[in-house]
Parts: structure tokens; sequence; C-alpha cells
């Protein structure tokens, strides 16, 4: 563990992140978060781009990181914020649907990952392991998503390398495996925190089918993403409640 020094990709130092930490792919979406749902924001690093802040949200102090995308990024970003002190850590991102009944927009919350990627292999030694998020984070993801009117789709997602790689003749054996979305991090991100001892949760936005010829609108993106970012931000306070055991 690296203490009282700057990390090597995030350039910032013990006490600057928070213990619970959003973790948006996109650096411009983690600048968005900070300013629209924060209290008082600070910005924590922008080094390479990889944007973080740390404020509050109704009393409860927490960053938001921007990791990157694909599982490699997000592998540093996962390690350097644990040893700066992070310990619940949830991915808010979009997501490719697989099932039938999910709709652009709806809210997934992934409940393991199906590890289609190299880091996990190499964290692994290519041994077979199951990617699940943390039981509690989870549940306190769902909770909040149904009290404020949107209940989120929950199940198992596969999370891939190559973004273009995957074709609709690929989505019946995914669908049929019980597969909701596609999306690019919560495999490394569950494993790294297990093996950390952390915890990790995953919050998706659904944007396009897979196969389909035109992105979601963004307007219906957009929305997506407010609502699960205050979803997973309302779920972050109600687990660190005072008196409640985290």
């Amino acid at each position: 563990m690296v203490s009282g020094m700057s990390q090597l990709h995030l350039h910032a130092d013990p006490g600057d992140v928070a213990e619970v930490v959003l973790l948006p792919g996109d650096p411009n979406r983690a600048r968005r978060i900070a300013e629209a749902f924060f209290e008082s924001p600070v910005c924590t690093t922008d080094h390479r781009q990889l944007l973080g802040f740390t404020g509050y949200y109704r009393g409860l102090r927490v960053s938001v990181q921007a990791t990157g995308m694909g599982c490699p990024s997000l592998a540093i970003v996962t390690e350097e914020l644990i040893r700066l002190g992070a310990r619940t850590l949830v991915r808010v991102g979009t997501s490719g649907i697989v099932a039938d009944g999910i709709e652009p927009g709806d809210l997934i919350v992934a409940s393991a990952s199906v590890p289609n990627d190299g880091t996990t292999r190499q964290y692994l030694r290519g041994d077979a392991y199951a990617p699940a998020a943390d039981f509690d984070v989870t549940r306190a993801l769902v909770d909040a998503g149904a009290a404020m009117g949107s209940a989120p789709h929950v199940g198992l997602v596969q999370t891939e390398d190559a973004f273009y790689a995957t074709s609709p003749d690929d989505v019946p054996t995914l669908r049929a495996r019980g597969v909701l979305a596609i999306e690019m991090e919560a495999s490394a991100l569950f494993l790294i925190a297990r093996l950390r001892g952390a915890r990790a949760g995953c919050a998706l936005v659904a944007s396009n089918r897979i196969g389909d010829d035109a992105f979601v609108a963004p307007e219906v993106l957009a929305d997506g993403v407010a609502r699960m970012t205050r979803m997973t931000l309302d779920a972050m306070v109600a687990l660190h409640a005072p008196g409640r055991d985290t």
C-alpha cells in the first residue's frame, strides 16, 4: 500500500478522496456530476484528464472519479483510489441492451458480471471466477431506485474489452444466459474491490440495443444518467446512515 504520497496516475493525496466514490468512465460526466449534485465540490485530480472531484451530498462526503474506458484503465484507477482510502465504489455508466423488456433510458443494477475481458484473467492467472457486486451496495441501489419511482432492472451483465466486437448474432445466446446488457468495466471493479477489501456496485443506464443503427436520443440518455446518479447518491446516503453497520 502506498501512503503519504501522490498516486502515479491520479496525482491525488490521502485525504483528497472520500470513502464513497462514484466511477463514471467519461471525465466530462464526472465534472457534470460534481457540478450538478455536490455541495462545495473540489477538483482533486486532473492528471491524464482522469478528472476527480470531492464534495458533499446530503451531508455525506463523496467523490466522483473518471476511470476512462475499459477494464485496464478502471483497474489502475480503482487500485489507486483504494490506496487513497476509498471503501465503497460504484460504477455509474451506460450499457448496450441485450434482454427483452429493457428500453433506452431504463436503469440497470448489475448483481454480477460475465468477465469477458483480459484484465480479470490476468489478475486471476486464468482461474475461473464469478465477479459479483457487494450485496449491501446492490440492495441499497435497488431500494433507492424504487423509492424515486425508477425501479431498476437487476441482474447479470457482461463486461467486454472490444466495444464493436459483439454483433446482433451474439444477442440470442447472451439473452438465453440471462445477460441483461453489455458494458466495459464492472467485472474488473467487482474483482479488485473483493481482492482489496473494499466493496463495489454498478449502476447503468440502458442506451441502444446491440446492433441498432442509431444511438439513443441525447435527451433520453441525459435524463437516464441524472436518475442513475441520484439513485446512486441516495443509496450511498442510506448505506452510510448513522447507526448502520457499514
